[in-house]
């Protein structure tokens, strides 16, 4: 169903997911057997999103959405490197919604709490 509905849409890319593929690429032991086809898979991703498609936030973007962020590790008790991914989770959910987008996500826990908090926003979960 979700394959579908991305086929038959114009699909942009936050430059957010961006950091979050290339932040993986970082972190991958360049020791382990796995390591070069998972990074090829990454490398072939970014370089198939077309560029007039890859959405960047602005400093309000930023502004609104590390405050957002704040909120809910506060509210959720969230540590360490959920921080990171809360943080990146609000840019993007904000990016969308300033450009009038839908989010499509499986990360239900975070997006349900972030429709809460901004209700206004757009997302489709999946699992």
């Amino acid at each position: 169903m979700v394959e579908q509905l991305i086929d038959t849409r114009h699909v942009h890319h936050p430059a957010v997911a961006i950091q979050e593929l290339m932040h993986t690429v970082g972190v991958l032991d360049p020791g382990h057997a796995g390591t070069a086809g998972v990074i090829g898979a990454i490398e072939k991703l970014v370089e198939s999103m077309p560029a007039h498609r890859i959405r960047v936030p602005d400093v309000d973007t930023l502004g609104r959405a590390a405050v957002l962020s704040g909120v809910l590790c506060r509210l959720c008790s969230y540590r360490n490197d959920h921080r990171r991914k809360a943080l990146q989770d609000c840019i993007l959910y904000l990016q969308a919604y300033k450009d009038g987008l839908t989010v499509v996500t499986r990360n239900v826990t975070d997006f349900d709490y972030l429709l809460q908090l901004l209700p206004a926003g757009r997302v489709l979960m999946y699992r």
